[in-house]
């Protein structure tokens, strides 16, 4: 077995690292600015309606309006639109910091583990991954941006503690991991299990740390009005089961999974994960990370892109680890290996240079293509011009309600729902609680699509008591970018 790590070679030259991370908080920049239309996401319009809610009017999430995410990141959102309305860039660009800050702690945990060499050849592995179109790269304002980043942090607070108030300071960060995304439990035990190979002491202060994180996100919750029986409901509970997001069949979840995990650029790592454990020849603290963050999106069970984040941290540095120890062992010129990593990974910018070609040069107005068959989806530009229209075309206090999977043009009309479900789900309290809301907030305006996937994708209840509904109480404005657009019958 060789010695690890191997002794480097001083005499190489080594890039700036904090030049290197700029670099990529620019492509990541590009990457996620000039993705999606120049419009919130999906998430980012259920998450921006909730935060806006909350600033604007004093709902407080899932009062305000549901989805099945912490606080924190409503609050994102909703001091973005206290700040500069309703945009798409600030979340972007706070994502990218906070993510670069991730990327800076894996270069000092590969540095201070394996030295200068790993450091540079974990930030290159984790940073060009991150903006793989496979792994979210657009979605850097997603939960999953903040909760592997302070788990990163608390992981190199652990590896490099020198007595029990960095301990208590790992546990502490883990714990705002948590706030942000709950499969931040599994980062929490690996660092856990690995605590007591040191100490006893060390690993109570690490559980003391994570104990008072999470106590004071809860205290602040409290106050701030959030009801603790809703944060778990909705949070938690209520997302798995007939009717949640993870509600697929098993033939799904397996397809799913496939097009993740074998055929994407994630194949890359596998060959130089393989190596470090036959060259560590154990499951040391990094293996366990790995094998527990897999473990948690394989609760989850849907596979999602953004989920692939959660892995890269461990991935990235045991490739690093083991590719600095190849080159020490066998003095290959380091020089050509960086260039290797980037060609091999370096991400995808079809859509983010499609996007900025259309902006350039826009395209001619094809609304005299709606409101005909075959009825289509709109695009996120046009959904956003669909949510202006109504903003334009409604008076401040009035209630739209946009059915189906409507939430980007919701955020965009800058009305409120009749129901906290503004953004169609199907659980059983889902659905009790829509109807019940419904019935007694009934909107001015009700949107209903035209295209196909409406009624493929929403319940047959729900569906019927919409067409009741507008057939009873509304009459047919016109119809927009495939929407008919109910107004109430005074």
């Amino acid at each position: 077995m060789m010695a690890w790590p191997a002794k480097e070679d001083s005499n190489q030259w080594e890039p700036n690292p904090i030049y290197i991370i700029i670099g990529f908080a620019l492509l990541q920049l590009v990457i996620t600015l000039f993705s999606d239309g120049f419009v919130l996401s999906f998430d980012e319009a259920m998450w921006h309606y909730i935060g806006r809610n909350w600033f604007r009017h004093g709902m407080v999430p899932y009062s305000g309006g549901v989805d099945n995410k912490s606080p924190l990141i409503f609050a994102v959102f909703g001091l973005s639109d206290q700040f500069f309305g309703v945009n798409y860039w600030f979340p972007r660009l706070l994502g990218t910091i906070v993510q670069s800050v991730g990327l800076y702690y894996v270069y000092k945990i590969a540095r201070q583990t394996a030295g200068v060499r790993a450091g540079m050849l974990a930030i290159l592995f984790y940073g060009l991954s991150l903006l793989w179109h496979a792994t979210g790269g657009k979605y850097v304002s997603y939960t999953e941006t903040y909760g592997v980043t302070f788990t990163i942090i608390a992981f190199y607070h652990f590896l490099s503690a020198q007595n029990s108030k960095a301990f208590f300071i790992s546990g502490f960060l883990a714990g705002i991991a948590l706030g942000f995304r709950l499969t931040a439990i599994f980062g929490i035990v690996a660092i856990f299990i690995a605590s007591l190979r040191k100490s006893r002491k060390d690993t109570l202060m690490f559980c003391a740390g994570v104990l008072a994180s999470i106590f004071l996100l809860l205290m602040a919750a409290f106050f701030a009005g959030i009801d603790l029986h809703n944060l778990y409901t909705y949070a938690l509970v209520d997302n798995f089961g007939s009717g949640s997001a993870t509600d697929h069949s098993l033939g799904w979840k397996i397809e799913n999974f496939s097009n993740k995990f074998f055929f994407s650029g994630m194949i890359l790592f596998y060959p130089l994960v393989m190596a470090y454990f036959i060259i560590k020849g154990r499951v040391n603290w990094l293996g366990l990370w790995l094998i527990l963050a897999f473990t948690g999106i394989s609760i989850i069970g849907i596979y999602d892109t953004v989920h692939l984040k959660e892995l890269l941290p461990a991935l990235s540095l045991m490739s690093a680890f083991a590719v600095a120890h190849l080159t020490n062992s066998y003095k290959i010129p380091v020089k050509w290996v960086y260039l290797l990593i980037i060609v091999l990974f370096f991400p995808r910018i079809s859509e983010p240079l499609s996007n900025l070609k259309s902006l350039i040069w826009p395209k001619v107005d094809e609304q005299e293509n709606y409101c005909r068959q075959p009825y289509t989806i709109p695009d996120e530009g046009t959904r956003k011009e669909l949510g202006l229209w109504v903003r334009e075309n409604t008076k401040e206090q009035d209630k739209v309600f946009v059915a189906g999977f409507g939430a980007q043009v919701q955020v965009y009309t800058e009305r409120l729902s009749p129901t906290i479900y503004f953004n169609v789900t199907q659980t059983r309290i889902a659905k009790e609680r829509f109807f019940r809301d419904m019935q007694a907030n009934k909107p001015e305006v009700i949107l209903v699509p035209l295209f196909p996937e409406y009624r493929e994708y929403v319940g047959g209840d729900l569906l019927l008591y919409v067409d009741e509904l507008v057939a009873k109480d509304y009459y047919l404005d016109r119809c927009l970018y495939n929407y008919n657009v109910y107004r109430k019958r005074k």
